[in-house]
């Protein structure tokens, strides 16, 4: 007789959707993961998550939840506390690691403590970083919460002004921004999977950005970036990335899987760990499945090791 599927009898609910701008990518994450548990055997709730969330989980009562919700709200600790009153198991990071994660600044001061380097520049009034240069260009302004690179820009060298658009009135990221210097180089990913032995990084990707600048587009469009994996680096550099990555989801609390993103500087040799995804993305583009893959497991299996490592309080 065959064997029973891995999640046979079990009630599993997907998250999706939500409240932020990263919602269409959510939208996708949700979709593929919920197709991913069904094929597991599990029976799967998609919950198109809002402020009704807590009534709607009571009304299902599933056995794990799935967060697949991307960006402010579903990824900083708001959905998790929600989860933890409820006492229902789920993947990924707990309330407080969420929260840092999300939170640019303060993840950086907790990343820098634990020894990863990571850039310099501070968090700043929007109105007056569209007013005037807060650091010498280029430099990269970006929300302190928020991803998918939404609301990020670059300022180059000898540019005439600073960005305007962070001091419009339909800006929607919040009332500070964060003002980095530019670190030239290569774009590189380290997914990490925190299993109870200890996080362990899977693969290092180096990513090409057809644009030259690893946008929402970039990430996301069809032909927006080219990944080579494994990335073709110094041994040395390899290994760096790989240890910085388990350490950056040690210092920060993290469960569950998540991915760290670096500049990587040829010339200086420099890698500088930019910032840790708490709740990557599960897109065809996506990073996180591809070096899964690369490591022996399909997509199937990672939904089921996610599903696998749910638990409550996290």
């Amino acid at each position: 007789m065959p064997s029973a599927s891995p999640l046979s009898g079990r009630h599993i609910a997907v998250l999706l959707g939500g409240l932020s701008g990263e919602r269409p990518v959510s939208l996708t994450t949700g979709r593929l993961c919920a197709d991913a548990v069904e094929r597991l055997g599990a029976r799967v709730t998609r919950i198109d998550a809002g402020r009704d969330l807590p009534q709607v989980l009571l009304r299902e009562r599933p056995d794990a939840v799935v967060n697949c919700l991307h960006g402010v709200w579903g990824e900083d600790g708001t959905v998790q506390g929600v989860l933890e009153t409820l006492q229902i198991p789920y993947t990924h990071s707990g309330v407080l690691a969420s929260a840092l994660a999300m939170d640019k600044t303060k993840s950086k001061a907790v990343l820098k403590a634990a020894g990863v380097r990571v850039p310099g520049g501070g968090l700043f009034d929007r109105h007056v970083v569209a007013r005037e240069h807060v650091l010498t260009p280029p430099y990269v302004v970006k929300p302190n919460a928020e991803g998918s690179s939404l609301g990020v820009f670059r300022v180059f060298e000898g540019a005439n002004g600073p960005p305007v658009e962070v001091g419009r009135d339909d800006w929607a990221y919040g009332e500070q921004v964060v003002v980095e210097p530019y670190i030239p180089g290569r774009e590189l990913a380290v997914a990490v999977l925190g299993e109870p032995a200890g996080p362990r990084a899977l693969a290092v990707t180096d990513i090409i950005a057809a644009t030259g600048f690893y946008d929402f587009e970039a990430k996301y469009g069809e032909g927006g970036s080219r990944h080579v994996l494994p990335a073709d680096l110094p041994a040395h550099v390899t290994e760096a990335a790989m240890r910085m990555a388990e350490l950056a989801h040690v210092a920060l609390g993290c469960r569950g899987v998540t991915r760290s993103d670096f500049r990587y500087d040829d010339l200086k040799d420099d890698l500088v760990l930019l910032e840790l995804n708490n709740q990557p993305g599960m897109t065809p583009t996506s990073l996180v499945p591809e070096q899964a893959a690369f490591v022996g497991m399909d997509y199937d299996q990672l939904v089921l090791w996610m599903v696998e490592d749910a638990s409550c309080p996290r």
